[in-house]
C-alpha cells in the first residue's frame, strides 16, 4: 500500500531530529518529539494554502537548551508532489506558552522620559516629530510674533523648525499640571494670580496670555515658567493685614460662676 504524502512526512521524525541536533550543536539539547503541524500559512494573507497541505509538515521537539525553558525546536520538512524524498526546509527555536520572553522592543524616542537627558547627551529630534513644524508655515508661533520674526530675519538666525500648534498645546498642558500651575498648593493659597503680579514676565507669541516667567528672587518659581493663573505669597500686590484675634466658639458654653443658688 502506497503511503500518503502526509504519512511520508510524518514518518520523517528521525530526519527532523537530526536536523535539530545539527542546529543545536549537541544531541542532549534536543528533547522528546512533541508532535506535528501540517498547516501551511501564506504570510501575506494568513490563510492556509490548500495546495501545499500534505506536502509540508513541521515536527516539534522539546528544547533542553539552558536558559530556554518552555521553548521548542520546530523542524519543517517538505516533499515535491509525486516524490517520496523528504527534505528539511528550516530549523528554528520557538517559544511556547510558558516561555519567558524579553519585553517588546520600544524605539529609543518612545523610551525617553523627561529628566533622562544628562550632561554630554545628544537628543536629536525625528523628522516626523509632531511637536515641530517647518518655520515657513503660516500657523507657526513666530507668525503671531511679527517683531520677533523680523529681528530673527535681520540677524540671520531664522529657525528651520518651530513648535507646532500640537507641540505648544502639549507644553501648556504639562505646565498647567506641574508645580507652577493653578492646581498646585502654593497657587491655591496665593493672594493673587501671576497675571496681575509686577514680577510676571509674559512669553511672546501665541502663549503670551497663558504663561510667562517669574522674575521675583523671593518666589519659589523664580526663573521658572509659570501659568498666568499660578500665584504665590510673593505677589507684588500682596499686603499684610493684621486682624484682631477672635475666639471661635464651636459649641455652646455657659458661665455659671455668678449664678445664685436657690435653696428651700
Amino acid at each position: 500500500m502506497t503511503e500518503s504524502p502526509a504519512d511520508v512526512l510524518a514518518a520523517a521524525v528521525e530526519q527532523a531530529r537530526a536536523a535539530a541536533v545539527e542546529t543545536a550543536g549537541d544531541e542532549a539539547l534536543v528533547g522528546d518529539h512533541l508532535g506535528t503541524a501540517s498547516e501551511a500559512v501564506v504570510p501575506e494573507t494568513g490563510e492556509v494554502a490548500p495546495e501545499v497541505v500534505g506536502e509540508v509538515l513541521t515536527h516539534f521537539f522539546a528544547s533542553r537548551l539552558p536558559g530556554y525553558v518552555g521553548w521548542h525546536w520546530a523542524v519543517t520538512v517538505a516533499r515535491i508532489p509525486g516524490d517520496d524524498e523528504v527534505t528539511v526546509d528550516e530549523v528554528v527555536l520557538l517559544p511556547g506558552d510558558s516561555a519567558l520572553l524579553a519585553p517588546a522592543w520600544v524605539p529609543w524616542h518612545e523610551r525617553l522620559r523627561p529628566g533622562d537627558l544628562s550632561v554630554g547627551d545628544v537628543l536629536p529630534s525625528t523628522e516626523d516629530d509632531p511637536r515641530l513644524a517647518p518655520a515657513y508655515l503660516a500657523d507657526d508661533d513666530s507668525a503671531e510674533d511679527p517683531e520677533g520674526r523680523v529681528v530673527a530675519e535681520e540677524l540671520a538666525v531664522g529657525r528651520e523648525r518651530v513648535m507646532s500648534a500640537e507641540g505648544r498645546a502639549e507644553a501648556l498642558g504639562r505646565w498647567n499640571a506641574g508645580d507652577f500651575g493653578p492646581g498646585s498648593p502654593m497657587a491655591r493659597q496665593a493672594p493673587g494670580p501671576c497675571a496681575t503680579c509686577g514680577f510676571y514676565l509674559p512669553l511672546a507669541g501665541s502663549l503670551r496670555q497663558s504663561v510667562g516667567a517669574c522674575g521675583n528672587a523671593y518666589s519659589p518659581a523664580d526663573g521658572h515658567v509659570v501659568t498666568a493663573d499660578y500665584g504665590c505669597g510673593a505677589h507684588s500686590q500682596a499686603t499684610l493685614v493684621v486682624d484682631e484675634a477672635t475666639e471661635v466658639v464651636r459649641t455652646a458654653r455657659y458661665d455659671t460662676g455668678n449664678f445664685d443658688v436657690l435653696t428651700d
